[in-house]
């Protein structure tokens, strides 16, 4: 089956204080949107991608995107799980058949080749599908409502989930479905796989593929760009 990308780029970025929402924010002459599609539609198991845009986009036609694979258009929901959902029902009506999807958030341009190669390798092992992912370094505390300690948490066994997040097509949109019927709140889409009796895969990944969501994630950024 052919593997596709599924960026949702709906985000406004209220955390980053910007004039625009963060994936239009550009560093090293592009927008980090720009990057992160580079990043996806340069690997070459991928076939195209579906890009997920709010109704009212100001910003994607400005940029004048092109690209030698396919790329479909899709419009967001209230939140990001229906906005995925939208994204796969296109991708199912363009296809016509089932296929692995990658979903990857708009402002991740750091993940690396070889973490796509290998989440490409095993989420074809079965059908639960897989997901990047590090494991947690650092203590954690449980606090109260007044920041005090109650207690320190095992970080055992626990990882920080990363995208892409890889699935077949035809199960993700089902899972998702059922999570917008169900009107449950989700915050990354293994978690609807996982609601629906899936295991997804973790697949250890660059700590470095991180979501650039505050103002000094920038500087971090550019830095990376500048090395990469």
């Amino acid at each position: 089956m052919p593997y596709w990308a599924v960026i949702p780029a709906t985000g406004v970025g209220q955390r980053m204080q910007a004039d625009r929402p963060k994936q239009y924010l550009s560093i090293q002459g592009k927008t980090i949107l720009e990057h992160t599609l580079d990043k996806l539609l340069g690997h070459p198991a991928i076939s195209g991608a579906v890009l997920i845009l709010q109704q009212r986009d100001d910003y994607w036609p400005g940029l004048n995107y092109r690209h030698d694979k396919p790329l479909l258009i899709a419009h967001g929901g209230e939140q990001r799980h229906h906005s995925v959902y939208n994204g796969l029902q296109v991708l199912q009506q363009y296809l016509q058949q089932d296929c692995y999807v990658l979903i990857h958030d708009a402002v991740r341009p750091f993940v690396r080749r070889r973490d796509l190669d290998a989440l490409i390798e095993a989420v074809q092992e079965g059908d639960d599908g897989a997901l990047l992912a590090a494991p947690v370094a650092d203590t954690l505390k449980l606090v109260d409502q007044s920041q005090r300690v109650n207690q320190t948490a095992s970080r055992e066994g626990l990882w920080r989930a990363f995208t892409p997040q890889a699935f077949r097509l035809e199960l993700i949109t089902q899972a998702l479905g059922q999570v917008v019927s169900n009107a449950e709140m989700i915050t990354d889409d293994a978690s609807a796989m996982e609601l629906a009796g899936f295991h997804p895969k973790i697949v250890e990944g660059d700590s470095l593929n991180f979501k650039i969501t505050h103002p000094n994630d920038l500087a971090i950024a550019k830095w990376l760009l500048q090395r990469d």
